[in-house]
């Protein structure tokens, strides 16, 4: 269940082609709707997309944790990660499900 893996430059040829743009235009549109979704979660904003899910940013506090090769604990300083949720819409599509009457 391997598939291929869609880089920047996938979605750049990807925007050229469908959009019409230039190659060099659509580089730079990929590269700031990246640029201002990373923004936004690095200021701890939730990015929801209609249709396709939300990123959120979760703060996860200090715990300790344990080192699996001696067994010793280690303590785990508090940290912010990115968590995403899928909508249902991406949900049916990925499991080949209909799609119409859903909800965001």
């Amino acid at each position: 269940m391997t598939g291929k893996t869609v880089t920047r430059a996938d979605l750049c040829e990807a925007v050229y082609q469908k959009v019409g743009l230039s190659r060099t235009e659509s580089a730079q549109l990929v590269e700031l709707v990246l640029k201002e979704i990373t923004d936004c979660l690095a200021e701890g904003e939730t990015v929801k997309l209609s249709s396709f899910g939300s990123f959120v940013v979760r703060s996860k506090g200090e715990r300790v944790g344990r080192n699996p090769k001696t067994g010793q604990e280690v303590p785990i300083a508090p940290r912010r990660v990115m968590v995403f949720k899928p909508s249902n819409i991406l949900k049916a599509q990925i499991n080949g499900h209909d799609t119409a009457g859903l909800k965001d």
